[in-house]
């Protein structure tokens, strides 16, 4: 499996200097290193961004920034990521990266819980990703239709949905995260609004249009 994944590394196009940087430094100062996207997830993150076109884009979940400026480099003119971060602690290095970016205009960072906040900024979102708080990811996706902050035509990515593996074994007792991504992954396909596919991507993403 490590010859493979090397093998799609080496034959995706490159990873831009300034995300190698930040991926090199949240492996050395952020706990849980592995939640940044990485170099293919956010080439294709950069992807959909450029096929779907969006104008405005809600993040929820920044951690160190990658996905953001991986969709920043697909937005047309005059786009806007809004993205949230419960996480204070790492406001200055997100904003550290995020001012040396070319797309640093295109980029609206916000601290604090994404269902304070999105509800708050008066926006309509063509693409939404949810990478925040797995235990709260239904709560986030209703909050999509609940306060319209998505339409018809919306598109949302969830990432992390098959959960290491975990989402096809039994759940251990008290693993709250394992059993909030399979009740959203039910939750989205029992959902008349939408329809939906899973990408066995990485740690897995539940691409979803809304109707």
């Amino acid at each position: 499996m490590e010859a493979l994944d090397k093998y799609v590394e080496e034959l995706s196009s490159p990873e831009d200097a300034l995300l190698k940087e930040l991926e090199r430094e949240t492996y050395l100062r952020v706990l849980n290193p592995r939640m940044i996207s990485g170099h293919i997830q956010g080439k294709l993150m950069e992807m959909i961004v450029r096929m779907v076109r969006p104008q405005r884009v809600l993040e929820i979940g920044t951690f160190t920034g990658y996905s953001a400026l991986c969709m920043a480099a697909g937005l047309p003119e005059g786009g806007i990521i809004d993205t949230c971060e419960v996480d204070d602690e790492l406001e200055m290095m997100i904003l550290s990266f995020f001012e040396r970016s070319e797309h640093r205009d295109k980029v609206r960072l916000h601290i604090g819980s994404a269902l304070d906040i999105a509800p708050s900024l008066g926006e309509v979102y063509d693409l939404v990703f949810i990478d925040g708080d797995k235990r709260e990811y239904t709560a986030y996706y209703e909050m999509l239709f609940e306060q319209g902050l998505v339409r018809s035509g919306s598109w949302i990515l969830a990432d992390n949905i098959l959960w290491y593996g975990k989402v096809v074994e039994p759940v251990a007792k008290g693993d709250k995260q394992t059993q909030a991504i399979i009740d959203f992954n039910a939750h989205v396909l029992a959902d008349p609004r939408v329809e939906n596919v899973i990408l066995p991507i990485r740690d897995g993403i539940n691409l979803i249009r809304v109707k």
